[in-house]
């Protein structure tokens, strides 16, 4: 990985580079924030080589579980609302959508205290639902409408470690883009193989194709990820075109070997995204000459869901979300 100053983010395509912007950012203070992503477009070319006015643009945040946001669980919701608001200013139409393993949208940006927010500058927030059966990696996939019919993507992870996968980065949070609890069975039918698994994600994620991904890791999720872990601040944003150079240059954030992680063994097999971490020029602030040295990365436990873990799973969501409904 090499420092690339002040150039835009372009790929070289006769060098072959795949440009990751990294922006310091040491705290979630709106300005702060701001200030941050502002310098992400600037450096990534501007707002305008990637969303036009008018354009339907879906943000896809991490929202797991209703959980507030010093939890480390979910996007933080400054880094939504900057966003949300920076899509407008460009003329776009932004909508901030998923489809959360517990509960729905609105209850998981509820907790993040931000619902208010978006309803005050009418930017909907949409369940990841109303499924289109999709051929992904010789499988049928129910893929959200919403996505489907979104003009761009704008991906916005939460940097977290993960007790199936390992780490969460940028790929599997498109995952969120498959309805309901459809995911829970993917993990049941493709869980006993790894490998197979991450196929499926990175088929989904090609399929659906994000403009960019922008993974926030200014307080980021340490241990028993990805809901159960501890807050760790590490102070960056990590952004690009290419998910697997963002993935290579978070696992070098952390002093995490790349080739640990199934999604990253699995991309490298398929040919799939950045080649290797060499491959990457960064921009903006440089990588850490020393990783974060006492990072606590998740106890791994089995990939595969059990078939009456997931009918418990579809027994709770389905009583949570008329919960929800009722008022």
């Amino acid at each position: 990985m090499s420092a690339g100053g002040g150039r835009s983010f372009q790929r070289d395509s006769a060098a072959q580079e795949y440009p990751v912007v990294l922006c310091r950012c040491s705290s979630y203070e709106a300005s702060e924030v701001r200030e941050a992503l502002e310098r992400f477009w600037n450096l990534a070319g501007g707002i305008g080589k990637f969303v036009r006015p008018s354009d339907r643009v879906l943000i896809k945040p991490n929202l797991i579980v209703p959980s507030e946001s010093d939890k480390a669980a979910q996007t933080h919701p400054a880094v939504i609302a900057a966003l949300a608001q920076m899509m407008k200013e460009a003329g776009a139409k932004p909508m901030v959508g998923d489809s959360p393993a517990w509960g729905d949208v609105r209850t998981c940006l509820k907790a993040l205290q931000i619902d208010t927010v978006l309803d005050s500058m009418q930017v909907p927030m949409v369940q990841l639902d109303r499924a289109v059966r999709v051929k992904i990696d010789g499988a049928s996939v129910g893929i959200s409408r919403a996505a489907l019919e979104a003009d761009i993507i704008i991906n916005l992870p939460k940097f977290k470690t993960h007790q199936q996968l390992g780490a969460t980065f940028a790929v599997k949070n498109i995952f969120g883009c498959v309805v309901g609890k459809e995911k829970p069975l993917w993990h049941f039918l493709r869980g006993g193989d790894a490998e197979a698994f991450c196929r499926l994600l990175l088929g989904i994620y090609r399929y659906l194709s994000p403009a960019v991904n922008l993974v926030d890791a200014v307080i980021a999720m340490e241990g028993q990820g990805p809901i159960s872990g501890s807050p760790r601040h590490l102070g960056y944003f990590i952004g690009g075109t290419d998910p697997i150079a963002c993935e290579y240059a978070c696992c070098r954030l952390v002093g995490l070997e790349p080739m640990s992680l199934p999604i990253l063994r699995t991309a490298a097999a398929i040919n799939f995204g950045c080649p290797s971490p060499e491959r990457i020029t960064v921009l903006g602030d440089p990588l850490p000459v020393t990783p974060c040295p006492d990072f606590r990365f998740a106890q791994q436990t089995p990939l595969r869901f059990t078939l009456p873990r997931i009918c418990k799973s579809v027994a709770k969501q389905a009583l949570l979300l008329l919960k929800n409904r009722l008022g």
